[in-house]
């Protein structure tokens, strides 16, 4: 990277631990966080609960107990201060149930820090769920190092507790169902997210297309188990409901689905479950990645996009999550009013809740797979994958990498950028993991910084492309942009031409993260299709390439990533059949001619479905190729077309791919 060296953030001061007569555990982990990912012991001791003295103050009144104790014995450590409790606000829910507490420090910061190192020293005897102090949250439940969690701007210093600290404790977790109508009164749903951002169990869910208004017309393990859900038919434009409270974590284009929308959930068990919806029109969703929504909201409307024989719902239940490795079960049982099965995997920092679900786990150093899914959640432009392939282009996931420019760390930041203020008036590189000072020699802060650079980038060419002022794709053109400067961008009116560097650094770095992405990504977290390791791949690179079914032809489109600029061309297409198919193992060359060379000669009388099939051999080899589905047919991207089942051309010749 070019536009990026040491962020000049002073130290802060280490602030001596204050103590109380209160016995100190070390935070509970995660008993595992799957495959390669060691556990960390939870250290248990016994403890007395805190009783101090009341302090008159009337922000006692109205306080659960937990929040009445935390206040009190804070009083009693730092003295009376301004302080906030009970409050009638629908966007402070933990406040409104009195189980919060602020302390209002100003511009005292150090005061602050105390007062938070003071609460998470003895967060397991006052039962605290999390904390949130200057625009970041923390949760003792957290592993060590990772406990500081960046939160959106909420758009003025008390939202995002700059100038107070904000506590609060471990409520009880509702035990009952509560099944409700498609149009029940929003006014009364209970909150659905705590005030930092972590999902709330209701438990509560609904059928997400009104009663009488759809038939099951495909149900779930149809079409020789390769059904992962139920369609449920019902006119165009119907409209479609959130099934459940949570976090929407993917809305849009969805390789199979046309478009699609993923909610993550937990239920009043605690066990996390997504609900997908799919086949609506683009113009026909109303919510996008990071919405909070509640049970029975109109999410879209029904919908007969992509691989579609009519206007329905394709709906899907993920226990585990769609996004982070869950498998689906059948939903109708759910749907009446059972509950959800649980995960195979234990609950773990996953990216579960988040967009950040999108990276693939183990792709990614285990230490810095956290820094990327949270980076990656920062904006919808920008995703996990994107930033993680981006590491390794940069640095190759070094932390101590410094370039002949003067780029330091794993995002190979400048030190002018790393310092540039973004668009909510802090640094790019932050303190991410809480430990005082801001430094791009840190994995945490470098990632997280680059994520916030990414995304301002991203949504100032996104500006520029709407006023006409560039063009392009908006994945390419930000990753050059964090190559080349934003201004080269603009001065070329897309992808940078201005000089010789554009032309021999700049556009190959962007074409091999465009070409890394799709490695880090997680199966299934684009679409439909999910890739069977122990079945044969001829049949699963038919199956994968019939998600596409209906694509446009774009000139030098696609790839083992999906369609790009909207659309595939032959060899863009039959590599993300075979990548998809592979489950991200087999990655072929960008042409056809570079595809002859893979795999093994096959009669063309012999051929079996699955197998690419190549034409209008030149002097260099073919110019042509295609998915072979059996009977002379083949999956092709047609010229000046889209992608379609088409006969075979005239001097074809096949070859098959093997793992």
């Amino acid at each position: 990277m070019r536009p990026k060296v040491l962020v000049g953030g002073a130290v802060a001061l280490v602030l001596g631990l204050m103590t109380l007569v209160l016995v100190i555990i070390l935070p509970a982990s995660e008993t595992s966080c799957g495959p390669g990912t060691p556990t960390v012991p939870v250290v248990a001791s016994a403890r007395t609960e805190p009783n101090c003295p009341s302090t008159g103050s009337p922000v006692e009144v109205g306080l659960q107990e937990g929040a009445l104790r935390v206040l009190r014995c804070t009083v009693a450590h730092f003295g009376m201060m301004d302080m906030r409790g009970l409050v009638n606000d629908d966007s402070a829910p933990d406040l409104k149930a009195g189980r919060a507490v602020e302390f209002i420090v100003g511009s005292d910061s150090g005061k602050g820090d105390a007062i938070v190192s003071f609460l998470q020293e003895n967060a397991a005897a006052f039962h605290i769920d999390y904390l949130i102090w200057k625009q970041r949250s923390w949760t003792p439940a957290a592993a060590t190092g990772i406990q500081w969690t960046p939160l959106g701007d909420r758009g003025d210093a008390a939202r995002n507790r700059m100038d107070r600290v904000q506590v609060t404790i471990k409520d009880v977790v509702p035990t009952s169902t509560v099944l409700a109508p498609a149009n029940v009164s929003m006014a009364a749903a209970p909150g659905t997210v705590n005030e930092a951002g972590g999902l709330i169990g209701a438990g509560r869910h609904q059928y997400p297309l009104a009663a009488g208004a759809f038939t099951v017309s495909d149900v779930f393990g149809a079409r020789g188990g390769t059904h992962l859900g139920v369609d449920l038919a019902a006119p165009a434009g119907t409209p479609i409901y959130a099934a459940a409270d949570g976090l929407v974590v993917a809305s849009g284009a969805a390789s199979g689905f046309g478009d699609w929308v993923v909610i993550d959930s937990l239920d009043e068990s605690g066990r996390r479950y997504s609900t997908v919806y799919g086949h609506m029109y683009e113009n026909g969703i109303f919510v996008h990645a990071g919405d909070i929504v509640l049970m029975g909201q109109h999410i879209a409307d029904v919908g007969s996009n992509g691989e579609s024989s009519g206007p329905h719902l394709h709906f899907e239940l993920v226990p585990g999550g769609r996004l982070t490795g869950g498998h689906q079960v059948d939903p109708m049982p759910w749907l009446a009013g059972g509950t959800i099965p649980a995960p195979t995997t234990p609950y773990c920092e996953n990216g579960f809740g988040t967009p950040g679900g999108n990276l693939a786990s183990g792709k990614v150093p285990p230490e810095l797979e956290i820094w990327y899914r949270r980076a990656g959640s920062l904006c919808p432009e920008i995703r996990a994958s994107l930033l993680a392939a981006q590491g390794q282009a940069e640095s190759g996931f070094r932390t101590d990498a410094v370039s002949p420019d003067g780029a330091q760390g794993i995002a190979q930041f400048m030190p002018g950028t790393a310092k540039a203020l973004a668009p909510d008036g802090q640094p790019y590189v932050i303190d991410a993991d809480g430990k005082g000072y801001a430094s791009v020699l840190d994995p945490a802060d470098a990632i997280i910084g680059q994520g916030r650079y990414m995304c301002a980038i991203a949504k100032t060419i996104e500006g520029w492309m709407s006023e006409g002022k560039v063009s392009g794709d908006l994945t390419a053109l930000t990753v050059a942009a964090y190559n080349a400067g934003e201004g080269a961008v603009l001065a070329s009116g897309g992808m940078p031409n201005q000089i010789s560097r554009h032309y021999t650094e700049t556009r190959p770095y962007v074409a091999r993260i465009l070409a890394a992405e799709p490695g880090f990504r997680s199966l299934g977290s684009e679409g439909r299709f999910q890739a069977d390791q122990s079945s044969d791949l001829g049949p699963q690179i038919v199956a994968a390439g019939q998600q596409w079914l209906g694509t446009p032809y774009v000139f030098g489109g696609g790839g083992p990533g999906g369609p790009s600029d909207g659309g595939f061309d032959q060899a863009g297409f039959t590599a993300a059949a075979v990548f998809a198919a592979s489950g991200s193992t087999i990655t072929l060359p960008r042409t056809a001619e570079q595809q002859w060379e893979r795999g093994e000669d096959v009669q063309l009388l012999n051929a079996k479905p699955g197998d690419l099939v190549f034409g209008s051999f030149g002097p260099r080899g073919p110019s042509d190729v295609g998915v072979y589905t059996g009977s002379g047919r083949m999956l092709h991207a047609e010229f000046g077309g889209k992608v379609s089942e088409v006969p075979l051309s005239n001097g074809m010749k096949a070859r098959r791919i093997s793992r």
